[in-house]
């Protein structure tokens, strides 16, 4: 079957990605039923779009095609994490590497400035470095979410062939009620049939 890319989901953002830009991330390439495929990060204008609704960037950043692919290589490695968090497998070294070097890459201490008005603190954001500070801010998250009190509730979503994440709240294991719906009915349609 071969897979169609649609610009817009449809779907609500995921259950915790309003806390841990992290979790947007991974689910901002998303399969969706009949071969259809949706990736944000997709094109510059896409990773643009993207970054300023998470408010890492300022509107109409100008992002190129190497800051886009920048930006999907770090969702698959945050995947890569999330995935063997959620299985209970030990971590991809080359992904827990990549999340280091993004770390590392922007300073973490605001910086002394000094002007006519007086010295002052800040963190300096020149357009050249505003994707490695959304990098960096994406990576600080996923360790954050990886390493804090809400890991144990992440886990993916129970739909086929829904790809994204989420942070589970009770006996819910889907994205969305739309995923829900669809698993409630197939497994009713099984039924039905006989099929298990």
């Amino acid at each position: 079957m071969e897979e169609s890319l649609i610009t817009d989901s449809g779907l609500p953002p995921a259950p915790g990605a309003e806390h841990h830009p992290s979790l947007a991330l991974v689910n901002s390439a998303v399969a969706l039923p009949g071969g259809h495929y949706v990736d944000q990060l997709g094109t510059p204008a896409g990773a643009d779009q993207w970054l300023t609704q998470q408010g890492l960037t300022p509107v109409d950043a100008g992002m190129l095609d190497m800051c886009a692919a920048q930006l999907r290589s770090l969702r698959e490695q945050v995947r890569a994490l999330f995935a063997s968090r959620v299985a209970g497998l030990p971590a991809l070294p080359a992904a827990v590497a990549a999340i280091n070097d993004t770390l590392t890459r922007v300073p973490t201490a605001p910086l002394l400035v000094w002007d006519e008005s007086g010295p002052y603190r800040a963190m300096p954001h020149p357009t050249s470095e505003l994707v490695d500070h959304a990098l960096a801010a994406l990576a600080a998250d996923a360790a954050d979410l990886l390493t804090g009190p809400d890991a144990e509730r992440l886990t993916a979503c129970a739909s086929t062939p829904c790809n994204r994440y989420l942070l589970r709240h009770g006996r819910r294991h889907w994205c969305s009620t739309r995923c829900g719906d669809r698993a409630r009915a197939a497994r009713a349609y099984a039924r039905r049939t006989g099929r298990t």
